[in-house]
């Protein structure tokens, strides 16, 4: 007999901008989504607009992140799909940034994430099947000039080197990629960017739906090869 049961996904920060509209987006495609967000109301009220489940997840503190992320497989089942969305942007050019802007944007935007795939990559290689987005921006590229806010960037372009490295060590079933979604009307990017987060959300949930023979370890934007 054949197993329908949905795909779960769970996105980080799904409660606003980006976040919301994967969430959106996913679930319509019939996918059972986890809205993850920092505090319940806000998971409730991200669940509550797209049909989903919500999830308290603090992403500053990895090592709890991590037992929570372990709470969850145990009561919601599997996790099929993961969307490392959520993330902060402390100011700060060059040597302008402060310490602590560093070590926040590196636990937030780094640590956290890796905590996430350790908990959940595993379970997606022994099943065969799994799919990693790890929202990346063009700051964190090398081939462009890490040249956003240093905490921001240098955390970004962490993560593509976790992505980068994790995807060579999983099994072909599960695709790990990184994406920039380019520059998204949010509360991050302001009033003046020059995309929605529904088309920010494209290439994620491309990625977060790729066939078996997708694409794994790259970095993508609007669903093409983009360099490190």
């Amino acid at each position: 007999m054949v197993d329908s049961a949905p795909r779960t996904a769970l996105v980080t920060g799904s409660n606003r901008g980006i976040g919301r509209a994967i969430s959106s987006a996913l679930a319509s495609r019939g996918l059972r989504v986890l809205t993850a967000a920092r505090t319940r109301a806000r998971a409730e009220e991200a669940a509550d607009a797209v049909g989903g489940l919500p999830e308290v997840l603090d992403l500053d503190d990895p090592e709890a992140l991590e037992a929570r992320a372990r709470d969850i497989q145990r009561t919601r089942g599997p996790v099929d799909v993961l969307v490392n969305n959520a993330a902060i942007l402390p100011d700060g050019y060059g040597l302008h940034a402060s310490l602590s802007d560093l070590t926040d944007a590196l636990r937030v935007n780094l640590t956290a994430p890796f905590a996430l795939m350790r908990v959940f990559a595993p379970g997606m290689e022994e099943r065969g099947y799994g799919r990693i987005v790890n929202m990346s921006s063009g700051w964190g590229a090398f081939s462009e000039g890490v040249n956003g806010p240093l905490a921001y960037a240098i955390s970004k372009a962490s993560l593509n080197a976790l992505t980068l490295a994790v995807s060579s060590g999983l099994g072909a079933g599960v695709k790990v990629n990184a994406v920039c979604p380019g520059w998204v009307r949010t509360d991050m990017g302001g009033a003046g960017a020059t995309r929605s987060p529904q088309e920010g959300a494209d290439t994620p949930v491309w990625l977060a739906t790729l066939p078996e023979d997708g694409p794994s370890g790259g970095f993508f934007r609007d669903r093409q090869p983009i360099p490190w």
